[in-house]
């Protein structure tokens, strides 16, 4: 190559960086699980990805007291490839009750500390992780902290992902209690009417046992039109029997708390339509055909009046309320073609 040709070349190259630049390097993975100081507690927090520069997906589990973190490695398998997940045994639940103990945190058992909780959360992973916003998701009890959290930090998220939506707690049993008693007399079933008839409808109900009841009969029904996947397998860090006793009482220490005694509780009341049908966050939702515990009807209702920058809604055939290897293979493609993207912009 000639002297000018040679300039010519270098010239074009300082010219347009695209063609000199080195190619971008991938991020460092990261594995991390520690105890974080979150609302005065410590809280049990851990960070997994392939490649630290992802999105991060903040996962917010449902229960309440039912954590991800056991069963992570088999039910999030592949998803650490394109995001960085951030899970958290919420308080009350998993090692972070087992630290802190029942007694201690029972006072502070509140909706309003645990959505405070989630965003401390939400700040601590985007600073962490050098970010400006992160994905949140919340399953079940999850969508409904999810919901609060995106109303109060809107800044903190780049969008809000809610497989088993729940909308409005009241309504939902009350559509339900009906449809399951029309079922049992269609079958026949006398044992469930009688059980259901005792209770009578939600309006009725004085006591976490008539819930527990009634939920006995429609989980019972739930599994004939939905048979519940099996749990995926438990990682060998959380298989010691210890510790799965000590999740079990947590599950029943965090569902006395948040139905209350007596239904007073804000899993009894929860009406997230009340907090304001307009978001600053692009919402998606996705939810089972048959699921009972949280209406597809309702969620589909709640998405079509949302007034939000993007929104999605998406109906998952035969699939019930307990999240199944399909529920999660299409929630991750949602994250992957629409939320993904977004959290890149």
């Amino acid at each position: 190559m000639g002297r000018l040709a040679m300039a010519a070349f270098v010239g074009l190259l300082l010219a347009s960086p695209a063609l000199w630049a080195a190619p971008a390097l991938a991020g460092e993975p990261i594995h991390e699980e520690s105890f974080v100081r979150i609302g005065g507690i410590d809280q049990w927090i851990t960070v997994t990805g392939q490649d630290r520069d992802n999105p991060v997906l903040l996962l917010l589990h449902g229960g309440p007291g039912v954590t991800f973190t056991p069963n992570a490695e088999a039910m999030f398998q592949g998803w650490d490839k394109d995001f960085t997940l951030v899970e958290w045994d919420q308080r009350g639940a998993g090692r972070t009750f087992t630290r802190n103990g029942g007694e201690a945190i029972a006072p502070t058992m509140s909706l309003d500390r645990m959505v405070q909780d989630g965003i401390e959360v939400a700040r601590y992973a985007a600073d962490h992780l050098s970010k400006k916003k992160v994905i949140l998701l919340g399953a079940s009890w999850g969508s409904i902290l999810g919901v609060h959290m995106i109303h109060q930090r809107p800044d903190l998220f780049s969008a809000y992902v809610g497989p088993d939506q729940i909308v409005n707690a009241q309504k939902n049993a009350a559509l339900v209690y009906a449809r399951v008693l029309a079922m049992a007399k269609t079958a026949k079933d006398d044992a469930s009417v009688a059980a259901l008839e005792k209770i009578g409808p939600p309006v009725e109900w004085k006591s976490l046992a008539d819930f527990l009841a009634y939920n006995t009969v429609e989980q019972t029904y739930q599994q004939q039109l939905a048979p519940r996947p099996a749990d995926p397998p438990v990682s060998p860090a959380y298989a010691a029997p210890e510790e799965r006793g000590a999740r079990a009482k947590a599950i029943g220490f965090s569902t006395q708390l948040f139905f209350g005694d007596h239904m007073e509780g804000p899993l009894a009341h929860t009406d997230l339509p009340a907090l304001g049908m307009t978001v600053k966050v692009p919402v998606f939702v996705i939810q089972g055909e048959h699921d009972m515990t949280a209406l597809p009807e309702l969620a589909r209702a709640f998405v079509a009046d949302l007034n939000a920058p993007r929104k999605g809604f998406y109906l998952l055939p035969g699939a019930g309320h307990a999240p199944g290897p399909e529920l999660w293979a299409l929630t991750h493609k949602v994250l992957l073609e629409e939320v993904r993207p977004l959290a890149r912009e």
